[in-house]
């Protein structure tokens, strides 16, 4: 199962890290490139514990959705999203968020599986890795962006 690890130092305090991240509009801003949009669930404001969103996005040259929930939340620490439907055979995404000397520090590990067996295995490994090693790296960038500007407040007001 390909696995994802990023880390992310951002000059902005944990809380408003940790509320950026869990964001559906920042999550939108960030995926503009796919035309990515909440339709179902939360679509919009900061998503909490139990909850759950659907995305629609252009992904690989097709139409798709992804429904996810939040399944643990630890306040200002951490929290979980899992793959309720969608292309996956299965996927997860825990979010780690520390704080020291001014520098909050976001971890991402995210655990993915595509379905069709072998064929799934070898396309993860050559393409689909990268690929979403680049969505998660471009959200991490709008978070970083908008914590650093002074943005966020446009955003958590």
């Amino acid at each position: 199962m390909p696995q994802i690890k990023l880390t992310t130092s951002i000059a902005a305090p944990l809380e408003v890290v940790f509320d950026l991240s869990r964001s559906i509009d920042v999550h939108q801003i960030s995926m503009q490139q796919s035309d990515e949009r909440a339709i179902g669930g939360i679509t919009s404001g900061l998503i909490q514990k139990d909850e759950t969103v659907t995305w629609q996005a252009r992904h690989l040259l097709r139409k798709r959705q992804l429904a996810v929930k939040i399944t643990r939340m630890e306040p200002y620490n951490f929290f979980e999203d899992e793959m309720l439907k969608g292309d996956f055979k299965l996927m997860w995404h825990r979010h780690y968020f520390s704080f020291e000397n001014g520098i909050t520090t976001m971890r991402d590990v995210f655990f993915f599986e595509a379905p069709f067996g072998f064929a799934g295995k070898i396309f993860c490994y050559l393409f689909l890795t990268g690929y979403m090693r680049r969505l998660l790296s471009r959200r991490n960038f709008v978070i970083k962006d908008y914590a650093e500007s002074g943005r966020w407040t446009s955003i958590l007001s």
